[in-house]
């Protein structure tokens, strides 16, 4: 299924939790875990209309990996997988490794 989204919201697939910490201790499923805040920039829309007529620019791509605010956006599954839409604005930072 393609998935556009409107205005200036972007679909980005969050990154899995890690199962074991850095340090070799393994998380059980059951585990209190932190929400994960970064994901893989999935489809980006349009942008937003602003009041002169003219798009807003979004400034991320396919393929990005991005810091969104922790609670920003809405979940939503798509074919089985979870995803975040969020705003544009909702998008804290892009991640280059």
């Amino acid at each position: 299924m393609k998935v556009i989204p409107m205005g200036d919201h972007v679909l980005v697939k969050p990154l899995k939790e890690e199962e074991v910490t850095k340090s070799g201790i393994f998380l059980p499923e059951t585990a209190d875990k932190e929400k994960k805040m970064e994901g893989e920039v999935i489809a980006v829309g349009p942008g937003k209309t602003l009041d002169n007529g003219t798009l807003s620019v979004i400034l991320v791509k396919v393929g990005q990996n991005v810091l969104f605010k922790k609670w920003g956006g809405d979940e939503v599954e798509i074919d089985g997988e979870e995803y975040k839409i969020i705003s544009a604005d909702d998008i804290l930072a892009v991640v280059e490794r």
